[in-house]
């Protein structure tokens, strides 16, 4: 092999080194670019759960809500007017609908003079009890002269026995004619007689003092530890008085709460029966949110921890704060109308949700308002565990 051809040879071998440390050099620095990389990420996500992945719970299985009062009317009637529509706003006190009072006040009027009538039939039964007392004192009376006229007819009996006897014994000698005998019997029979007459006279005295004695005592049941007022015949009276005045003021209903009209249901003219849902009232000023949960995610939520919210209705650029106000006893399979089977062999399980109520600022609520059903994120912040947990205790 010539010179020339062994230089070539070396340079080639010379090349294939270069070339080979320079691949070495390339796949050592993407190495450790890649090293860096894993390293970067590893203190990025590390970083990422320290401050936030283990602080904070999210969900977008969230929905505002609201207390809705539902407005019902108390009586039966006709609508005679609806002051509102939907999407309107009211306050509380607000009049909503007028049912036709023209039967409320028949029976208004109708209640006042049963009350009338009460009152006037219970003076009487007191006037009644003080005329029954002066007819016991009456009876009192005719019973003690019944009584001493049974002594009267008593001693002229005796009288007139003594008088016979002593004719009777002076017939014998003559001294006495017989008219005067005859007379003297004849006295004696009429003494006897006035004697039973004066005995029936005082079984009919006491006869009448007992039964004017009893009727006093059947109407002093009737008046017995009250007045007029406090009577239960009048109280009753009165009691149907005030029913028939709370029904008349029933038919004006009126806002239970400040709030926006919803899901109007009645029309002017129509009947509407007692307990009838006429209409909905939501109180928009004062929604909360209803945040479902994964279970696994509630281990370190607490009642009173922050949350931060956003609606879908303005997008990331309104955030709304909170609080966690109250976490659900049961969970939406519990409280199905037909729950879940878990007992049947063929169980499958599933991550189940639990409700979180959540309040909204009042202020933020009022700058930015918001209608019940719409979409929320939600994002508690859990590290106030410990701080959350003793406001809990010392409010119970």
């Amino acid at each position: 092999m010539s010179h020339s051809d062994s230089q070539a040879a070396l340079n080639v071998i010379a090349a294939d080194e270069a070339a080979a440390r320079a691949t070495s050099q390339k796949r050592k620095k993407l190495f450790s670019i890649f090293g860096a990389v894993v390293i970067v990420a590893a203190v990025g996500y590390a970083t990422y759960w320290h401050f936030i992945g283990s602080r904070y719970v999210s969900t977008d299985n969230a929905y505002t809500a609201a207390e809705i009062s539902q407005v019902t009317p108390a009586i039966n009637g006709i609508v005679a007017a609806v002051k509102v529509v939907d999407t309107q706003a009211v306050k509380q006190g607000d009049i909503l609908i007028v049912i036709d009072d023209s039967d409320a006040r028949l029976a208004l009027a109708q209640a006042e003079a049963d009350l009338g009538r009460a009152q006037r039939r219970v003076q009487g039964y007191f006037a009644n009890d003080s005329g029954l007392a002066a007819q016991v004192l009456a009876r009192d009376a005719e019973q003690k002269r019944a009584a001493a006229q049974l002594l009267s007819s008593q001693a002229d009996l005796q009288r007139a026995e003594l008088d016979l006897r002593r004719r009777e014994a002076l017939a014998k000698s003559g001294s006495v004619s017989g008219e005067e005998l005859s007379n003297a019997r004849t006295m004696l029979l009429t003494a006897q007689a006035n004697l039973k007459a004066a005995e029936a006279g005082e079984v009919q005295a006491k006869a009448n003092r007992s039964a004017t004695v009893g009727a006093q005592k059947a109407s002093t049941v009737l008046t017995a530890d009250t007045t007029v007022d406090t009577n239960p015949e009048v109280a009753l009276a009165r009691a149907k008085r005030d029913q028939a005045k709370l029904d008349l003021e029933r038919t004006v209903l009126r806002a239970p709460v400040d709030g926006v009209i919803a899901r109007r249901q009645v029309q002017v003219g129509q009947r509407v029966q007692a307990g009838t849902a006429l209409l909905s009232v939501v109180p928009i000023q004062s929604l909360h949110v209803d945040a479902n949960f994964k279970e696994s995610q509630l281990t370190q939520v607490h009642i009173g921890q922050p949350v931060t919210m956003k609606a879908d209705l303005y997008g990331s650029a309104v955030e709304y704060h909170g609080t966690v106000i109250g976490v659900s006893g049961g969970t939406g399979s519990a409280f199905a109308v037909i729950p879940a089977q878990n007992a049947t062999g063929n169980w499958v399980k599933v991550v189940q949700r639990l409700p979180v109520r959540i309040s909204i600022d009042s202020k933020e609520l009022t700058k930015e308002p918001l209608s019940v059903g719409l979409s929320m994120e939600v994002s508690i912040d859990t590290r106030s565990k410990d701080q959350a947990a003793a406001t809990t205790t010392a409010s119970m």
